[in-house]
């Protein structure tokens, strides 16, 4: 098991913090500490509205298993029950913070604590940009000259109907005719990777994909195979890695700067069974329901019609087969989640982002749910950010990963249902991407700006920070 150091942000080893990081420290501090007291009289005061508002959250969960598990009388009842709960809940949220002055006081607060912690300890979207290495356009296109390729016109494959259109609504392809880019629409029946091999065989200095995760994953193998920079457009629907790397994935247009005036980044690659993968790979019970071929048109209609088999008391375990870094081995899991660089999941602040893409090994995370009270336990050490206590939950990182099975595996990769034969063998690429990005993207994600408070590693900091030390680790 692997540990992640090396975070972006702070001074150098041996620095000790300037006066307005001490100051931000202790403005950190002393702000959250008077929310808890604010937070913690009000729970006082208002003891019978708290315990509401908990039995009725805990009944609504334990009622939406059954109805997730169940069919036909079970699933109606517990539907009642968990409508039911759910009003309990809110009638108890609702009496708890009736105080409208408590509400703003807190979140007031809370904004300086966050904002005061992030400036302390060097988590400012400035100060992780003066400390991520980069290089200019002027050294990319000299590597690009070193391998033969200056003088031919760099390419942006974009599939125009992907997120909805974005691309063909931004006027994309024009766009890149302005700047000198030369566009590739994606046809129907088109082989994606053939088209960017194409592009690559034909001199492009650099190759970019607009569109989703999946067709991302395609040409960046390309990319990193053939060894061309590459860019992302994020015009696609959820746009995860582009995330990750710090686009903004509101302004697709602003991403072919990256272009003309760049900033360079290697980050890795992830495969499974020779498959690359930006984001993460899914088996499980995900994997399964998209599977269907009535998922994409019906959604809850086909998770509903297939959970209770999946979850339900007669349901056969899940033939997935893995072992952890202390030797225990497992024979099932509802869920395995194989990522590129491991996701921030615990905690609130960036949930479900990865801090960095370029720490050279996967994140992985199997859980299992058996029951009501699984659930029940579950989601209490979610909301409490103690996720990693739950029983069913295995988290780590590593270089490798095998999964085994008497059968075919059902998958998700990047969001595309797949079939692969066993064993799965996972492992990661590092640096094995040249990204090219616009120098206006911020180039981190929420969770290498997020500043978990409550933590005690972050207490320890801004105490350090506060008292004129160099903090020992950033949380």
């Amino acid at each position: 098991m692997k540990s992640s150091t090396g975070r972006p942000g702070r001074a150098p080893a041996g620095s000790r913090p300037s006066f307005p990081e001490r100051a931000g420290a202790v403005a950190s501090i002393i702000c959250l500490a008077i929310a808890l007291l604010v937070l913690a009289i009000n729970a006082v005061l208002r003891i019978g509205a708290v315990v509401l508002a908990l039995a009725g959250l805990l009944a609504c969960v334990t009622a939406c298993w059954y109805v997730v598990a169940r069919r036909g009388v079970v699933r109606a009842l517990a539907a009642i029950a968990a409508l039911i709960a759910l009003g309990a809940f809110i009638a108890g949220v609702v009496l708890t913070v009736i105080s409208g002055w408590i509400v703003l006081t807190v979140a007031v607060l809370g904004v300086i604590s966050v904002l005061s912690a992030r400036f302390a300890l060097g988590r400012t979207p400035k100060a992780i940009r003066s400390a991520t290495r980069s290089s200019r356009a002027k050294a990319a296109k000299a590597k690009a000259e070193a391998a033969g390729l200056d003088g031919s016109a760099p390419v942006l494959i974009m599939n125009l109907k992907s997120g909805g259109g974005k691309a063909e609504q931004c006027g994309l392809p024009d766009e890149c005719v302005a700047r000198g880019i030369r566009p590739v629409i994606l046809q129907r029946g088109d082989d994606l990777v053939g088209l960017a091999e194409e592009a690559v065989a034909g001199g492009a200095s650099a190759i970019g994909m607009a569109g989703g995760d999946g067709s991302q994953a395609a040409v960046a193998s390309v990319a990193a195979r053939r060894q061309v920079p590459f860019v992302c457009v994020p015009a696609g629907t959820r746009n995860h890695f582009a995330l990750d790397l710090g686009l903004d994935r509101s302004d697709v247009v602003g991403a072919l700067d990256a272009y003309e005036d760049q900033i360079e980044r290697q980050v890795d690659l992830a495969e499974v069974n020779g498959q690359t993968f930006v984001n993460n790979c899914s088996l499980g019970l995900y994997a399964k329901v998209v599977q269907s071929p009535e998922y994409r048109d019906a959604k809850i209609r086909t998770a509903a019609e297939m959970l209770p088999d999946l979850l339900g008391p007669d349901a056969e375990a899940l033939d997935l087969r893995f072992a952890v870094p202390d030797g225990q081995e497992f024979a099932t899991a509802h869920l395995i989640l194989v990522s590129n660089n491991p996701y921030q999941l615990a905690h609130p602040g960036g949930r479900g982002t990865r801090e960095r893409l370029d720490l050279g090994e996967l994140g992985i995370v199997a859980v299992q749910v058996s029951d009501a009270g699984d659930a029940r336990n579950f989601m209490m050490l979610e909301l409490t950010g103690q996720v990693q206590r739950f029983p069913g939950w295995q988290e780590w990182t590593s270089e490798e990963f095998t999964v085994g099975s008497r059968g075919p595996i059902e998958v998700g990769i990047d969001g595309e249902a797949m079939v692969l034969d066993p064993p799965l063998r996972f492992n990661t690429r590092p640096g094995a991407l040249q990204v090219w990005l616009p120098k206006q993207a911020l180039r981190v994600s929420p969770a290498a700006r997020a500043v978990r408070l409550l933590a005690r590693s972050t207490a320890a900091d801004l105490m350090s920070v506060a008292a004129g030390a160099q903090p020992a680790r950033i949380a």
